[in-house]
């Protein structure tokens, strides 16, 4: 009995360190763009910026081997870059959908009906699954689709910042 009581503790201790060790070399990565809105764009009509996404391929270099595993989006923020003092009070939405060669566009992060006057915004993220074929395939891609409730009265930079969590590949 006192054998069966041991090996089950033990057991517990390894299990409980395993999942330790594993967080602590969980890998995150960001990725941040610039989106210009510029005076021109029409209130009540979805528009769509794409960018190319070259520092996470710096990451992975398109390279479909990397040792990385059950890729996610673990933060999505939306943020004015210029003018300062600006804020987002002329949005009514914004999504962000990734796509790359081969592989089809998902959604990972949105938001509705937008209601603040702060220069910055967290974004609700979409469970999507693993993005691990996404990012590691060559030519990664960020859609960002916005909404505004009206015009702006001048052009306005916005900071997309994306984060990535993955966790090493055995």
């Amino acid at each position: 009995m006192k054998n069966i009581v041991l090996t089950a503790m033990a057991a517990s201790a390894v299990l409980v360190s395993c999942g330790t060790v594993q967080s602590l070399v969980q890998n995150s990565f960001p990725y941040t763009t610039n989106v210009l809105v510029s005076t021109g764009v029409p209130a009540d009509k979805e528009v769509s910026s794409t960018a190319t996404a070259t520092n996470v391929q710096t990451w992975f270099g398109g390279n479909n081997n990397a040792k990385i595993k059950d890729v996610r989006i673990s933060d999505a923020k939306v943020s004015v870059a210029s003018p300062s003092g600006g804020n987002l009070s002329a949005f009514k939405s914004v999504k962000i959908y990734v796509s790359s060669n081969g592989t089809r566009e998902r959604l990972v992060a949105s938001r509705s009906n937008i209601t603040t006057n702060s220069s910055s915004l967290n974004l609700d993220l979409n469970d999507t699954g693993f993005l691990d074929e996404i990012v590691k395939s060559s030519g990664l891609t960020v859609r960002t689709v916005y909404e505004l409730k009206n015009q702006t009265t001048s052009d306005m930079n916005i900071k997309v910042a994306l984060n990535f969590n993955s966790v090493p590949a055995k």
